[in-house]
């Protein structure tokens, strides 16, 4: 491939609207350009890179036996419906505009595809004997992104990867642990061979739903989500789902009388213990949530915040939502900011941080009033608790390792579903006994955009893109210094000829330009390895390779060199960028 003949529109430019090196660096190498909010159109060179990324999916997905296929985007409403998702996926769930009779009012754009696929299933697999099946399609995606931002990272239309797979049962030979088991290991080989640094923590299922999950993370400043990972190295999970080691015990038993301070028109943690002169950890924070119609009471200490994935999973109520102030106001017989736990008549589920404090302050359940002195066991008795707040900093994970946070790109995540889906949806085969029986289901999604930018984010510097060459547009480029002259011309074509015949992805950079600005540019679009012929070096009998992510430079004869580009590139692919 020529430079001449291919399209790769560089920028020296910052783009201004640009601020993650991702987006920039996309922007400027000619890989993308926005259409719109959250739509980009992928230009000649980012979709060839985007296509190694797919390639290499595509080949471990079916060497893990899945199968593929290719849903619609467009799911009737009905069906999501069945499985309450219209209400779980809210805004992000995009519906056609219509009216009550017209079709689109009864369509929505699939941001995922467990109902199809279910329906698919339901449709097709009547036995026990057609078990084990994994199906999966790598398509667009659409998802009403409130705040489409950095780039391809978050967007409203982006490509995807999901399967989803189904089982009689969930443990023994071709059980859904078996198959979960599969695609994670399935995983680890696809951003291992992207050459991403990843890293894989425990998480919550979220909207999907299920009661396992593992997320793939890529540590970088431009992520917008946290990994929780202790500093030995063998605990790691998302922020929302980290567990978090108990507090010790500080009670001395010492303990000061109740006390009712007034506190007229300061409600918040921050206002009341300036009120007060605390600090926000001697505070009791009073949570009103909801859980199917009824009242549950979250407490935790007031430098600490609820975590409502835990809260749930605690309380077994499947979902909770914060109170309104009606229901807060009737539980507590004051207005919202007063709320404390002392007389409440509702389930209670303290934290455990809360379950080792002494002379809290807390909301006096009367308006414009707070507590102090308060001691748990003494002035109200603890029936639940748990860990049911979210990591910070100083926390220790389970086996007693300080807590480290970091922030991350998800690249996959992988679910055990289990009957979520076929329940809702009457999927069923028959067993061995010949008896109906729900599927059984795992879900497993790789965002294949935003691998790919989640790799130039991993590797990049003030030059440009580094390419791990798995994923590289071109694994080499050869630069012809002066296309004016003869002998430089022809020798770079025949090396570019004779990389291409072994099997390289190359291009041939014949552009009539300065020597320096074909540098940059080789930097910037990031091309593994680049091969420079010049007058200078031919009359030496050399030309000059050069690694990108080390800097590198060697000179070899130039029947040589595509021996050599060769042994480079198999030594950056097993070191790794």
């Amino acid at each position: 491939m020529r430079w001449t003949e291919f399209f790769i529109p560089t920028s020296k430019e910052v783009p201004a609207e640009a601020t993650v090196p991702s987006h920039q660096l996309m922007l400027r190498a000619g890989l993308i350009r926005q259409v719109v909010a959250g739509a980009y159109t992928f230009l000649p060179l980012g979709y060839r890179a985007l296509r190694k990324v797919e390639a290499i999916v595509r080949e471990e997905m079916n060497r893990a036996g899945a199968i593929e296929l290719h849903m619609p985007a467009m799911n009737p409403l009905e069906w999501w419906q069945q499985t309450g998702r219209v209400e779980a996926m809210g805004e992000v769930l995009l519906r056609l505009a219509g009216g009550s009779d017209d079709w689109r009012s009864k369509t929505v754009l699939a941001p995922t595809h467990e109902e199809v696929i279910t329906e698919t299933a339901r449709a097709y697999l009547n036995s026990y004997k057609q078990l084990p099946v994994n199906f999966y399609q790598i398509q667009t995606k659409f998802r009403g992104e409130a705040r489409p931002k950095s780039g391809v990272l978050r967007t409203r239309e982006f490509l995807m990867k999901d399967a989803y797979s189904f089982h009689m049962t969930k443990e023994g030979p071709g059980g859904l642990d078996e198959g979960y088991q599969k695609m994670y290991d399935a995983y680890c080989a696809i951003f291992s061979r992207c050459g991403l640094p990843y890293v894989v923590v425990e998480a919550e299922s979220g909207p999907i739903g299920g009661d396992a999950s593992h997320e793939f993370m890529v540590p970088t400043d431009a992520g917008e989500d946290y990994l929780v990972q202790s500093e030995d190295g063998k605990y790691a999970a998302n922020l929302e789902r980290a567990a978090i080691a108990p507090l010790p015990d500080a009670r001395d038993g010492k303990n000061e009388p109740l006390r009712d301070v007034h506190t007229p028109g300061f409600k918040t943690i921050e206002e009341v213990s300036g009120f007060l002169k605390c600090t926000p950890q001697k505070m009791i924070k009073t949570i009103i949530y909801q859980a199917g119609g009824e009242p549950l009471v979250a407490l935790v200490r007031g430098d600490h915040e609820v975590n409502e994935a835990k809260l749930a999973r605690l309380a077994g109520t499947g979902r909770v939502t914060p109170a309104d102030p009606e229901m807060i106001r009737k539980l507590t017989g004051a207005e919202v900011g007063f709320a404390g736990p002392i007389g409440l008549h509702a389930r209670v589920i303290a934290d455990q941080a809360v379950t080792v404090m002494h002379d809290a302050v807390t909301g006096a359940n009367k308006t414009d009033y707070h507590v102090t002195g308060v001691n748990p066991g003494r002035d109200f008795i603890i029936k639940e608790s748990g860990d049911i707040r979210t990591a910070v900093a100083g926390d220790r994970a389970p086996n007693g390792s300080l807590l480290v946070f970091k922030k991350c790109i998800e690249v996959g995540h992988v679910f055990k579903l289990g009957t979520k889906y076929s329940v809702a949806m009457d999927a069923k085969c028959l067993d061995h006994e010949g008896k109906p029986r729900p599927f059984i289901m795992g879900c497993y999604g790789i965002g294949v955009t935003r691998t790919l930018a989640a790799v130039i984010e991993a590797f990049h510097d003030e030059k440009g893109i580094i390419w791990p060459p798995s994923v590289a547009p071109f694994q080499a480029a050869v630069l012809a210094l002066d296309i004016r002259d003869q002998a430089v011309l022809a020798m770079a074509e025949k090396l570019h000829n004779e990389l291409a015949a072994a099997g390289l992805d190359v291009i041939l950079d014949d552009r009539d330009a300065r020597p320096g600005f074909k540098f940059n540019d080789a930097d910037l679009v990031g091309f593994p390895v680049r091969v420079v012929v010049g007058k200078k070096g031919l009359a030496e009998d050399v030309v000059e390779l050069q690694v990108r992510i080390t800097g590198e430079s060697r000179k070899v004869p130039p029947d040589l060199a595509v021996a050599s580009v060769r042994e480079l590139l198999h030594a950056t692919k097993q070191e790794g960028p």
